[in-house]
């Protein structure tokens, strides 16, 4: 996936270790080979924020190795509640918090121990893009990110010096559209049940998400007005599964999918012209020659967010080798590999500083490409003069209307999901 990173010391590691002990302790590089063997971060999370290339970059920069633990996002979850022994650092979304921190098993992290902690996005802090309030309906970060202290099992409505998550990636997704075979303007979610795409649509079946895009759907079509997506009633919960049977019953859905690579094989076929999308997936799609759009819409985007946390447990070297892993996630380089993935990061000044100035301009202004943009992988993703979709970061992260959140109906409303699944 990625380059293998050369630095000076792995040569010397090399040559060092075929000369025995003896040879080691001469060349005066023991004690950094050493502390090298001595610490392993498990990083427990989903496959898709474990990137290889991170950890080998990380490992070359500080010695520090990283031991990928991957499980679905409800097992993340279930590790953190019942196993929280089981790994040195979390990745998991903001809106699983209201589940783990009160178990006490997360530990608030020390910002004072986070150089760039006062430089993470306003958007995390302060719920705001360019001073504006963003829609904060389901988990916003700003509900969540603050601890009471650093063994609190209770969030904090204003700043403290204590974060429940370190922000790690974050985006606002919207439908994807095949704009060659649709060849009409896309405005509204309500478009996604239109008679017009029947057979061709297809929606994410992850019931905590879905349901939220069937709900800016059921809005943009004027049915019903919700007081908090990200939280509904059994009622309103019933009035969307309904509204979903009936257009399943009526043919408009080619697919209910659940893995990114299906959203990709199913766009990339020209078999679904519009469906709920992820922007790397448009990325994917994109990178095989295909047009296709990750479409801005009047009524917003539904967001989310994921941040790195530590067990409550973790103490010494592991604790400061955790927090060194921190400190280096938001420098600058990992923040520039994953922008070019179309993410976001959560520190942009140190991003922008890693990326070329047409990079930035592309992916963060949303200005037109001035050299064809590649991802971190070499593929050419835009051509010369291509705008990336929704604009800046400004426009689109400032087009928030709700973000990703699990109900406090949650097992009506799977159960219910099910019922348009097998219906």
């Amino acid at each position: 996936m990625s380059k293998k990173i050369e630095t000076p010391t792995l040569g010397v590691q090399r040559r060092t270790l075929l000369q025995g002990t003896a040879g080691i302790l001469a060349a005066g590089v023991f004690p950094a080979i050493h502390a090298q063997e001595k610490i392993v971060l498990r990083y427990l999370g989903t496959a898709v924020n474990q990137d290889k290339a991170i950890a080998e970059k990380f490992k070359a920069d500080t010695g520090i190795e990283i031991q990928y633990v991957a499980v679905t996002t409800d097992d993340v979850t279930k590790r953190a509640v019942t196993a929280p022994n089981s790994f040195d650092l979390i990745d998991t979304e903001y809106f699983s918090l209201k589940k783990i921190v009160p178990t006490g098993n997360l530990k608030g992290i020390d910002t004072k121990r986070v150089k760039n902690a006062d430089k993470i996005t306003s958007l995390f802090t302060k719920g705001e893009v360019a001073g504006k309030k963003v829609g904060d309906q389901g988990t916003a970060p700003i509900k969540v990110i603050f601890l009471e202290g650093e063994k609190s099992k209770a969030f904090s409505k204003t700043p403290t010096q204590f974060m429940s998550l370190i922000p790690t990636t974050y985006n606002a997704d919207t439908l994807g559209i095949r704009p060659d075979l649709i060849k009409r303007p896309i405005g509204s979610w309500a478009e996604l049940l239109n008679p017009e795409f029947k057979g061709k649509a297809a929606i994410l079946n992850i019931p905590s998400i879905g349901i939220m895009d069937a709900a800016m759907v059921v809005e943009a079509k004027g049915i019903h007005k919700y007081a908090d997506k990200g939280n509904m009633t059994k009622a309103e919960i019933d009035l969307t599964i309904k509204t979903l049977i009936e257009a399943k019953k009526a043919g408009q859905f080619r697919a209910l999918w659940k893995d990114f690579n299906e959203s990709v094989n199913l766009m990339s076929s020209g078999e679904v012209v519009i469906q709920s999308m992820w922007s790397p997936a448009v990325t994917a799609v994109r990178s095989k020659g295909i047009a296709c759009t990750f479409q801005p819409l009047k009524e917003g985007y539904r967001a989310w967010a994921s941040g790195f946390g530590l067990p409550a447990t973790l103490s010494g070297k592991k604790l400061d080798g955790a927090y060194e892993f921190i400190n280096w996630f938001l420098d600058g380089w990992a923040g520039a590999y994953l922008n070019r993935q179309g993410y976001y990061s959560a520190v942009l000044e140190t991003a922008k500083a890693k990326m070329e100035p047409y990079e930035w301009a592309y992916w963060m202004e949303g200005k037109p490409a001035a050299q064809d943009i590649k991802s971190p992988q070499g593929d050419v993703i835009a051509k010369v003069g291509a705008v990336r979709d929704g604009g800046s970061y400004e426009e689109r992260m400032g087009g928030i209307a709700c973000w990703n959140a699990v109900m406090d109906e949650n097992e009506y409303m799977v159960r219910k999901w099910n019922e348009f699944v097998a219906a």
